[in-house]
Protein backbone atom coordinates (compact mmCIF):
# COMPACT_ATOMS: atom_id res chain seq x y z
CA UNK A 1 0.00 0.00 0.00
CA UNK A 2 1.43 3.47 -0.81
CA UNK A 3 1.93 6.25 1.85
CA UNK A 4 1.10 9.44 1.22
CA UNK A 5 3.70 11.74 0.73
CA UNK A 6 4.10 15.55 2.46
CA UNK A 7 4.98 17.38 -0.43
CA UNK A 8 2.20 16.27 -2.98
CA UNK A 9 -0.60 16.85 -0.64
CA UNK A 10 -2.60 20.15 -1.80
CA UNK A 11 -2.96 20.75 2.05
CA UNK A 12 0.18 21.05 2.80
CA UNK A 13 1.12 23.09 0.22
CA UNK A 14 -1.48 25.80 0.92
CA UNK A 15 0.04 25.44 4.65
CA UNK A 16 3.00 26.34 4.31
CA UNK A 17 2.47 28.99 1.74
CA UNK A 18 0.05 30.45 3.97
CA UNK A 19 2.91 30.17 6.74
CA UNK A 20 5.19 31.87 4.26
CA UNK A 21 2.93 35.07 3.31
CA UNK A 22 2.20 35.46 7.17
CA UNK A 23 6.34 35.59 7.67
CA UNK A 24 6.66 38.18 5.07
CA UNK A 25 3.72 40.58 6.64
CA UNK A 26 5.22 39.89 10.13
CA UNK A 27 7.72 42.85 9.26
CA UNK A 28 5.34 45.52 7.28
CA UNK A 29 2.77 45.16 9.81
CA UNK A 30 5.23 45.61 12.79
CA UNK A 31 5.63 49.33 12.65
CA UNK A 32 1.92 49.61 12.90
CA UNK A 33 1.72 47.26 15.98
CA UNK A 34 -0.48 44.87 14.41
CA UNK A 35 -0.91 41.01 13.39
CA UNK A 36 -1.29 39.72 10.05
CA UNK A 37 -4.88 38.41 11.50
CA UNK A 38 -5.70 41.79 13.23
CA UNK A 39 -4.78 42.70 9.74
CA UNK A 40 -7.19 40.89 8.41
CA UNK A 41 -10.01 42.10 10.72
CA UNK A 42 -9.15 45.37 9.41
CA UNK A 43 -9.23 44.88 5.51
CA UNK A 44 -12.96 43.86 6.46
CA UNK A 45 -14.03 46.37 8.17
CA UNK A 46 -12.31 48.69 5.97
CA UNK A 47 -14.93 47.18 3.47
CA UNK A 48 -18.03 47.03 5.19
CA UNK A 49 -17.46 49.08 9.04
CA UNK A 50 -20.00 48.68 11.60
CA UNK A 51 -20.94 44.58 11.44
CA UNK A 52 -22.14 41.98 13.93
CA UNK A 53 -19.23 40.24 15.50
CA UNK A 54 -20.68 36.94 13.67
CA UNK A 55 -20.73 38.75 10.07
CA UNK A 56 -17.10 39.79 11.36
CA UNK A 57 -15.90 36.04 11.94
CA UNK A 58 -18.24 34.79 8.42
CA UNK A 59 -16.10 37.18 6.47
CA UNK A 60 -13.09 36.43 7.75
CA UNK A 61 -13.08 32.95 8.31
CA UNK A 62 -11.68 33.15 11.92
CA UNK A 63 -14.10 31.58 14.79
CA UNK A 64 -15.69 33.16 17.58
CA UNK A 65 -13.49 31.56 19.76
CA UNK A 66 -10.45 33.44 18.22
CA UNK A 67 -12.43 36.26 17.28
CA UNK A 68 -12.84 37.50 21.14
CA UNK A 69 -9.21 37.93 21.99
CA UNK A 70 -8.63 39.54 18.99
CA UNK A 71 -11.39 42.03 18.92
CA UNK A 72 -10.54 42.92 22.39
CA UNK A 73 -6.77 43.71 21.74
CA UNK A 74 -8.04 45.72 18.45
CA UNK A 75 -10.22 47.61 20.91
CA UNK A 76 -7.62 48.15 23.29
CA UNK A 77 -5.17 49.61 20.76
CA UNK A 78 -7.72 51.94 20.29
CA UNK A 79 -8.63 51.44 16.57
CA UNK A 80 -12.07 49.78 16.64
CA UNK A 81 -14.86 49.88 19.41
CA UNK A 82 -17.82 47.23 19.94
CA UNK A 83 -21.05 49.16 19.81
CA UNK A 84 -24.70 47.55 21.19
CA UNK A 85 -27.46 47.86 18.89
CA UNK A 86 -30.44 49.72 20.72
CA UNK A 87 -33.06 46.82 19.72
CA UNK A 88 -30.42 43.98 20.49
CA UNK A 89 -28.73 44.72 23.82
CA UNK A 90 -27.04 41.24 22.97
CA UNK A 91 -25.39 41.61 19.63
CA UNK A 92 -22.59 44.21 18.76
CA UNK A 93 -21.59 45.76 16.11
CA UNK A 94 -17.42 46.64 15.88
CA UNK A 95 -17.21 49.47 14.68
CA UNK A 96 -13.66 51.05 13.18
CA UNK A 97 -12.39 54.30 15.73
CA UNK A 98 -10.59 57.52 13.65
CA UNK A 99 -7.27 55.40 14.37
CA UNK A 100 -8.69 51.86 12.63
CA UNK A 101 -9.92 54.42 9.48
CA UNK A 102 -6.37 56.18 9.28
CA UNK A 103 -4.36 52.39 9.63
CA UNK A 104 -6.36 52.25 6.36
CA UNK A 105 -4.00 54.33 3.89
CA UNK A 106 -1.14 51.67 4.66
CA UNK A 107 -2.62 49.30 3.32
CA UNK A 108 -2.55 49.28 -0.37
CA UNK A 109 1.24 49.79 0.00
CA UNK A 110 1.41 46.98 2.60
CA UNK A 111 -0.16 44.67 0.29
CA UNK A 112 1.40 45.36 -2.72
CA UNK A 113 5.25 44.91 -0.81
CA UNK A 114 4.34 41.49 0.01
CA UNK A 115 2.93 40.79 -3.33
CA UNK A 116 5.90 41.51 -4.59
CA UNK A 117 7.68 39.20 -1.90
CA UNK A 118 5.79 36.22 -3.56
CA UNK A 119 7.51 36.53 -6.68
CA UNK A 120 4.04 36.33 -9.11
CA UNK A 121 2.86 37.56 -11.43
CA UNK A 122 -0.58 39.62 -11.25
CA UNK A 123 -2.08 36.83 -13.69
CA UNK A 124 -0.85 34.24 -11.46
CA UNK A 125 -1.80 35.42 -8.20
CA UNK A 126 -5.41 36.07 -9.74
CA UNK A 127 -5.19 32.13 -10.95
CA UNK A 128 -4.06 31.37 -7.33
CA UNK A 129 -6.87 33.48 -5.60
CA UNK A 130 -9.76 32.15 -7.57
CA UNK A 131 -8.32 28.35 -7.05
CA UNK A 132 -8.35 29.14 -3.14
CA UNK A 133 -12.04 30.49 -3.74
CA UNK A 134 -12.85 27.41 -5.17
CA UNK A 135 -11.40 25.20 -2.64
CA UNK A 136 -13.03 27.43 0.71
CA UNK A 137 -16.37 27.12 -1.35
CA UNK A 138 -16.41 23.83 -1.97
CA UNK A 139 -18.88 21.15 0.24
CA UNK A 140 -17.70 19.49 2.99
CA UNK A 141 -17.96 15.72 2.65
Amino acid sequence: MPIARLDEQLCFALYSASSHLTSIYRPLLAPLGITYTQFIVLMALWENDGVAISRLAERTGLTNATMTPLLKRLEQKGLIERQQLADNERQKHIVLTEAGHQLSRHSSAITEKAFCATQLTRRQANDLIALCHRIANTDLP
